[in-house]
């Protein structure tokens, strides 16, 4: 029987806050989209073996559609003479200024998903 954890209010807050998988306190990003080699209070190590985001993709790309699924549904509520066609060319260049937000918290659940799980 598997049994399932459910995540802490603190790596609740660490993910919202972008922090640390291990300790929960220390920074992942240094720059929008450049992550540090190791955490500066822990020493845990950010960037694994090659390959190792790339479950961080399908997050990535799960949110993104969520993200532009909710834009284009709020565009046509609030547009209702619009096509869904218009909706979403209205939608996209308000979801591209989130692509780096995206990248940032598909990475940070990522190597938190896989350090609880694992």
């Amino acid at each position: 029987m598997v049994r399932i954890r459910l995540p802490t209010r603190a790596r609740l807050r660490a993910i919202a806050r972008q922090r640390c998988p291990q300790c929960l306190q220390g920074q992942v990003f240094s720059g929008v989209l450049k992550m540090k080699e190791r955490c500066t209070i822990c020493g845990h190590r950010f960037l694994r073996e090659e390959g190792y985001f790339q479950g961080a993709m399908y997050l990535s790309y799960g949110l993104g559609l969520v993200t532009l699924g909710i834009l284009a549904t709020g565009t046509l509520a609030v547009l209702p003479s619009h096509s869904p066609g218009w909706a979403l060319a209205i939608s996209v260049p308000i979801y591209l200024p989130l692509v780096p937000v995206l990248f940032r918290y598909s990475r940070i659940l990522w190597m938190h998903l896989f350090y609880y799980a694992f």
